[in-house]
């Protein structure tokens, strides 16, 4: 039996996300992107196109390591101004009925006790749609706008992480149960406080004493993702997420990091499809093969190069500003985004990435492949990858924005739909059952599931 592929589409609330300078073409309307509606709107094409879920990446500082400031960063528009996604999800998810939403949360600056009663209103709001992409940041100027001198180390990030997810699961799991809620008027309880329990958290970066804020939503714990490519952030993924995301420029290199992923969840004594693995891609559709590539073509007349090497410095914390076209790209190991780097250099083979063809490539889709050809060549390259690289499905960029994710559901959806490769979305079900076709609570082989209360939890 043929496997569906599971379509995500990937963005964020700014006017630049991966490909700079597209912003130029006539196309777009991403200069719109400050009005609900364009949120709203775009929703409803994804919905209608058979996704199951909008992805909304986000970061909480500015780039300024090109050039040693903002300056390319604010002109290009690249990843700033930038809104913040977890207020507009409830608007889309009264827009839509079956589209899920994925928000970035960091948790290296959020408090466990106030995110825990956020993600939970959200998951109440958008029943049981709500998915959080757990993120312990990179950008440094973030660090230095939130009362840090610097970047706390990168492996150090991720042992905080890990504490920080288990005061997440106490609240979400272990605090109330979803029975307590009674609005008995009868019996004078709105609560029932035998169905209410302090966590009594005392750890090395957190202290918790209490109870949860807010009742349990549908999902209890929201949908985990987690995009860490770097080897610790790959630990703390096999620990914690329900679905992976990768960036990378090939099947080939992207199968090498999710065999380490299978392998672990085996190691772990869990099945090595538990966790659902997604890649990044750029898709250039169009009615035919030609047509495709002239779009691509004319794609390529407004790329920005020197945006595209700020928003390189802004993923791995490395100023090219004074380098040659030239020279060559190598790895050095810095306290930002380890798998942004590891990309195009450790992961990129014998292939030599001079910064030239580090500019090009990432100027058009960022970090993963653009797919360009007509329906049938697109769904034909999807159906290579999910062979080749062993993934579950697509987080799905645009460069020119919405008309990409537009020209997707008017053009891809109808074929993968005449192939039998697109799972169509299940009524009032949460994103957890709509992604991973389980229940809509944490899998009992989950190591959030051990925080569950026993007695009168809805598992």
């Amino acid at each position: 039996m043929t496997k569906p592929i599971l379509f995500n589409a990937f963005d964020m609330m700014t006017p630049v996300h991966q490909s700079p300078g597209l912003w130029r073409h006539p196309e777009s309307r991403v200069d719109e992107f400050t009005q609900l509606s364009f949120w709203t709107d775009l929703a409803k094409t994804l919905e209608d196109g058979g996704f199951s879920s909008l992805f909304l990446a986000d970061i909480l500082g500015v780039y300024d390591v090109y050039g040693g400031n903002a300056d390319v960063t604010n002109r290009a528009g690249v990843q700033f101004p930038l809104l913040d996604p977890l207020v507009a999800v409830p608007a889309m998810a009264a827009a839509t009925k079956t589209l899920g939403f994925g928000v970035t949360a960091s948790v290296t600056y959020e408090k466990p006790y106030l995110l825990a009663r956020t993600l939970t209103t959200l998951d109440h709001f958008t029943n049981g749609r709500v998915a959080w992409n757990i993120v312990t940041s990179y950008v440094d100027s973030a660090a230095r706008n939130l009362g840090l001198k610097g970047q706390i180390p990168h492996d150090e990030r991720y042992d905080r992480a890990d504490e920080f997810m288990e005061v997440m699961y106490k609240l979400f799991e272990g605090s109330i149960t979803p029975d307590a809620l009674k609005a008995d008027a009868d019996a004078n309880v709105f609560v029932d406080p035998n169905e209410v329990h302090d966590i009594g958290h005392e750890g090395k970066f957190f202290t918790v004493p209490g109870q949860a804020l807010a009742v349990p939503g549908p999902q209890g714990t929201p949908l985990l993702f987690q995009a860490g490519a770097s080897k610790r952030g790959q630990e703390f993924a096999l620990d914690h997420a329900e679905a992976i995301f990768f960036s990378g420029p090939t099947p080939e290199i992207l199968r090498s990091w999710v065999d380490k992923v299978r392998d672990g969840l085996e190691e772990r004594g869990r099945a090595r499809d538990a966790v659902k693995i997604f890649a990044l891609a750029t898709v250039i559709v169009d009615d035919t093969d030609e047509a495709a590539e002239a779009r691509l073509a004319d794609y390529r007349r407004y790329v920005d190069t020197e945006s595209a090497l700020s928003l390189f410095g802004g993923w791995t914390g490395i100023d090219l500003s004074g380098a040659s076209p030239e020279d060559t790209l190598e790895y050095v190991s810095t306290e930002a985004n380890q798998s942004a780097l590891a990309s195009f250099t450790t992961m990129a083979g014998d292939k030599p990435w001079t910064i030239r063809d580090l500019a090009e490539f990432v100027a058009l889709g960022g970090r993963g492949p653009v797919i360009t050809g007509s329906p049938a060549t697109i769904v034909d390259e999807f159906e290579r990858w999910m062979t080749e690289a062993d993934i579950d499905g697509f987080n799905i960029a645009a460069a020119v924005r919405p008309a990409d994710a537009e020209r997707f559901t008017k053009y891809v959806s109808p074929e993968l739909r005449r192939r039998g490769l697109l799972p169509e979305p299940v009524a009032d079900a949460t994103v957890r059952e709509q992604l991973t076709g389980a229940g809509p609570r944490l899998a009992e082989d989950h190591t959030g599931a051990r925080y569950r209360l026993g007695e009168g939890a809805r598992v």
